[in-house]
């Protein structure tokens, strides 16, 4: 049987909630040095460098509306705009490029992370917009979690994080929005279930 939203074909334009967790529950980030790492391998493949600098690495057509790294699992939205490989491309350069980085850094060996990264098709706006409260409110202390894109929402821009697809909220509304979910517990719990995270 296929495993749960494993996506071999990707639809453009469209969005993705694209995950994955360390191999056998493991934590794939340590500490803030290996989150950071991360960050800057997503931007080195979304952001071009300017005109007058060489292009090191391909820049795919890929946007990340929003992310959030835990310790042993991460969460990207992405939305892929034309061609129908630069979320698989993305995710290859990207985590071949940490696994590297980690075993190397950390003294391991073998495999990362558990399988193949999953993405599930996001198709609707009121679908989009839950996922990425899915997504901040996974850590426990979301409010003042470093390592999401919250603070993007909540008025402190990056140039990371593209917020042009999601309807326009004031940051104070989208706090609300947070907020106004009545059971976080139970919001996370039925995603994850739907997930097979």
């Amino acid at each position: 049987m296929p495993a749960r939203n494993t996506v071999k074909t990707f639809d453009a334009p469209a969005f993705y909630h694209v995950y994955n967790r360390g191999a056998g529950g493991r934590k794939i980030f340590l500490d803030d040095a290996d989150r950071r790492k991360f960050v800057s391998l997503l931007r080195r493949h979304l952001i071009p460098q300017p005109p007058d600098k060489p292009q090191e690495y391909t820049v795919y057509d890929v946007e990340l509306v929003a992310y959030c790294l835990m310790g042993n699992h991460f969460h990207l939205l992405l939305y892929q705009g034309g061609a129908l490989d630069a979320i698989t491309g993305l995710m290859r350069s990207v985590l071949t490029a940490y696994s590297m980085y980690f075993n190397l850094r950390h003294k391991s060996k073998g495999h990362l992370f558990q399988g193949v990264y999953k993405a599930s098709h996001i198709n609707t706006e009121s679908y989009l917009l839950h996922i990425t409260r899915y997504i901040h409110l996974n850590p426990r202390t979301y409010p003042t979690y470093r390592w999401s894109s919250l603070s993007c929402y909540l008025g402190r821009p990056d140039d990371l994080v593209k917020l042009d697809h999601i309807d326009a909220m004031s940051p104070e509304r989208y706090r609300q929005f947070l907020e106004d979910y009545e059971d976080r517990h139970k919001l996370l719990e039925d995603i994850k279930n739907q997930l097979a995270l």
